[in-house]
C-alpha cells in the first residue's frame, strides 16, 4: 500500500496501525537503499498520499469493504 502513489498514509495507519514515521521505517529496512531513496522522494510532499493535502476534485470512490 505504501508503495501505490495514491493510497493515503491514513489509510495505512487505520488498517496497519502504522503511522507514516512507521511506515518510512519499515520501508527502509524492507528495500534496498537506491529502492527507498527513490520511492522517498516520489511521496516526499505528495498530495495523494496525505488526506489533508487532497483537493475536492480529487476524491475517488472507495469501497467501504477496502479497509
Amino acid at each position: 500500500m505504501a508503495w501505490e502513489d495514491r493510497t493515503p498514509f491514513e489509510a495505512i495507519e487505520k488498517q496497519f496501525g502504522l503511522n507514516e514515521k512507521g511506515v518510512i521505517r519499515l520501508m527502509r529496512s524492507e528495500m534496498k537503499p537506491s529502492s527507498f531513496r527513490m520511492w522517498r522522494e516520489r511521496v516526499n510532499g505528495r498530495k495523494t498520499k496525505h488526506k489533508e493535502l487532497r483537493g475536492v476534485s480529487d476524491m475517488r470512490f472507495s469501497s467501504p469493504k477496502k479497509y
